[in-house]
C-alpha cells in the first residue's frame, strides 16, 4: 500500500517499552478474533478491551477507535485479497494458475478477516477508494501478461485484453466461495481450466500439454 493510501491515520501512542508493546499487541489480537467471530458492526472497543483484559482507556491510549484497529491488522493486507500475479506465458498454464489460485485461497483463509470487509464497503469510502485503486492495480498486470501472450500468438486473436482481464478478476475473486461454500464445491483447477479456456485456444493448450515452450517459439 503507497504513502498515501494509509488507513491507520496517526496512533494515539506508539509502544517502545516491550510491556506496552504487549498490551497493543493483545488488543490487536482481541480485536482479530472479535471481528472474526462477531463482525465488525457487533464488535465494541470495550468488548475488544475486556476480551484482552484491559481496561477501557488503555484500548483508546493505543487506538483512536475500532476502525484504527482493524485498518492496522488489514494495513499491507489489502492485496493479498485480491486475484495474485499470475503467468500467463508458461508450458503449463492450467497447473500453474491451479497452484497459484490454491495459494491465493489459503493465504485468505488464513487470514480469516475476509467477511469483515463487506460491512466496511458500504460505509467507508476511504476504503473503497483504496480497493478500486488495488483492483485497478491487479487489473494493469493481468492485462501486461496476457499482452506478452498475444505477442507470442497464445492467445485468442480476436480476445479484448481489458474486458477479459476484467472476467479473470471476477471468477478469481469469486472463487473462494466456489471452493469454500457451495454444495458442489469447485476446486481450483476447474477454475483454473475455465479461465485458460477463455484465453487460450484449444490448439495452444493441446501442443503445451505435450510439449514446451520451445514448440510454439
Amino acid at each position: 500500500m503507497s504513502d498515501d493510501e494509509k488507513l491507520v491515520g496517526e496512533f494515539p501512542f506508539l509502544p517502545k517499552q516491550d510491556r506496552a508493546q504487549k498490551k497493543r499487541n493483545a488488543l490487536l489480537e482481541s480485536g482479530y478474533a472479535l471481528f472474526q467471530a462477531k463482525g465488525y458492526e457487533q464488535t465494541t472497543a470495550k468488548e475488544i478491551a475486556a476480551h484482552a483484559g484491559v481496561a477501557t482507556g488503555t484500548f483508546y491510549r493505543y487506538f483512536s477507535d475500532k476502525r484504527q484497529l482493524l485498518m492496522s491488522l488489514l494495513e499491507d493486507k489489502i492485496e493479498s485479497f485480491l486475484p495474485p500475479e499470475i503467468s500467463w506465458v508458461t508450458n503449463d498454464p492450467v497447473s500453474s494458475l491451479a497452484s497459484s489460485l490454491e495459494s491465493h485461497y489459503n493465504r485468505i483463509h488464513e487470514f480469516g478477516l475476509r467477511r469483515v470487509l463487506p460491512e466496511l464497503l458500504l460505509k467507508d469510502p476511504e476504503l473503497v477508494g483504496v480497493l478500486k485503486n488495488a483492483r485497478t492495480r491487479i487489473h494493469a498486470r493481468i492485462y501486461s501478461g496476457l499482452e506478452k501472450a498475444r505477442e507470442k500468438g497464445y492467445v485468442w486473436n480476436d480476445l479484448d485484453l481489458d474486458t477479459v482481464s476484467w472476467a479473470i478478476m471476477v471468477i478469481v475473486e469469486n472463487g473462494l466461495d466456489q471452493t469454500g461454500h457451495a454444495e458442489k464445491k469447485c476446486t481450483c483447477l476447474e477454475i483454473a481450466k475455465l479461465v485458460c479456456r477463455m484465453v487460450y485456444p484449444p490448439s495452444i493448450l493441446e501442443k503445451w500439454r505435450g510439449n514446451t515452450l520451445e514448440t510454439l517459439e
